[in-house]
């Protein structure tokens, strides 16, 4: 990070990125998206152990964004003790968007190649891409 003349910090755009949070009852989905869209981490964590990896992630990002879906009042309480500023999404419908992306990152194999993507479930929690949808749609590329 570079400063301006004054001392203030002054990110590069190539920096620039959004940590994405998909809050859930027993599971969360997080996502480190830069500005461009390209995914640059992904994971499924437990609610509990979202708040220590935001706070271990958020030195990259410039914002971090909480799902307002289920679950996501214990992770906004425990991001808010842990000092981490965030902004509140709407989560409407990440998750039909979400079952295309992972279908794209995963290609299909055997039969599945044979049913339309709209019909197939992912065979594993797919949270993490919802909540690359949710840093998509704040960035207005999804």
């Amino acid at each position: 990070m570079s400063e301006t003349e004054d001392g203030t910090p002054q990110r590069s755009s190539n920096l620039f990125s959004v940590l994405a949070v998909d809050p859930g009852s027993e599971k969360c989905g997080m996502a480190l998206v830069a500005r461009d869209g390209t995914l640059l981490r992904r994971a499924i964590l437990s609610p509990e152990d979202v708040a220590q990896t935001v706070a271990s992630w958020v030195e990259e990002s410039d914002v971090v964004l909480l799902g307002r879906g289920t679950g996501y009042k214990p992770v906004a309480q425990s991001l808010s003790a842990l000092g981490v500023a965030f902004v509140l999404a709407d989560e409407r419908g990440p998750t039909l968007q979400a079952r295309r992306l992972y279908w794209q990152a995963t290609p299909r194999r055997g039969w599945r190649r044979l049913v339309p993507v709209g019909l197939l479930l992912p065979p594993e929690p797919i949270d993490d891409w919802a909540a690359v949808v949710l840093a998509w749609r704040y960035l207005g590329l999804a």
